[in-house]
C-alpha cells in the first residue's frame, strides 16, 4: 500500500490527467497509480492524501466515515464572534444545513509560505484567520459557510485529515508514508 502526503500548491488541479497550460499533480508526484483521496479545488492549497488502496480512500474522503479535517481560512474583514457561533450551530447552505463546526479565531499561521500570486490586498477592508474543523465534505463547503456569514474566504489551507498535517513539508513537497503512520 503506498500512501502519500502532499502540500498542494494554488492553482493545482487534484488529477495525474494533463490539461493544456495547468498545473496537475503529475508536475509534482511520479508514483504511478495513486489517486487523491478527496479533492482540493484548484484555488485552495495545502494537505492532500493520495493513495493504491480503494478502501482507504473511501475511509479518508467519504464524509460517512466523519474524517475530520482541519483548514486555515483567511477571510475579509474581520471575523465576528457571532459569525463563528454560526458556524458552529452549522450554516444553511443551497444543499443543506452543514454539520456543526469547531471554529476559532487565529493569528496567520506561523511559516506560512508565500501565495503565487498574493491574495489581494484592500487597505480600508482588513482581513483575519480562523481554524476550521469539519467532518463532511460538500463541494466548495468551506468557501461556503464563510460566505454564507459574511465573511467570503480570501485563502484556503488544509493543514490536516485526521492526524496527518502538514507540518514539515515545503509548498509542492511529498512524503511516502508508512503504513504504520496512518491511523484510519
Amino acid at each position: 500500500m503506498t500512501i502519500i502526503r502532499f502540500n498542494k500548491p494554488f492553482r493545482v488541479l487534484c488529477q495525474f490527467r494533463s490539461q493544456e497550460g495547468k498545473q496537475t499533480l503529475a508536475n509534482f508526484i511520479q508514483h504511478k497509480g495513486v489517486y487523491a483521496a478527496g479533492r482540493l479545488d484548484k484555488d485552495s492549497e495545502g494537505l492532500l492524501l493520495l493513495t493504491d488502496d480503494g478502501k482507504l480512500q473511501d475511509k479518508i474522503a467519504h464524509p460517512k466515515h466523519g474524517k475530520t479535517k482541519v483548514y486555515w481560512v483567511q477571510v475579509d474583514g474581520n471575523i465576528t464572534d457571532e459569525a463563528m457561533e454560526q458556524l458552529r450551530c452549522g450554516v444553511v447552505l443551497k444543499d443543506g444545513k452543514t454539520k456543526p463546526a469547531k471554529v476559532k479565531k487565529i493569528c496567520e499561521p506561523k511559516g506560512l509560505w508565500a501565495r503565487n500570486p498574493p491574495v489581494r490586498f484592500r487597505a480600508q477592508i482588513p482581513t483575519s484567520w480562523i481554524r476550521l474543523e469539519i467532518s463532511e465534505g460538500k463541494n466548495r463547503q468551506v468557501r461556503r459557510m464563510t460566505a454564507a456569514v459574511g465573511f467570503p474566504t480570501l485563502r484556503l489551507i488544509r493543514y490536516a485529515i485526521g492526524d496527518i498535517t502538514l507540518d514539515g513539508l515545503d509548498v509542492g513537497e511529498y512524503q511516502v508514508l508508512d503504513s504504520q503512520q496512518i491511523n484510519f
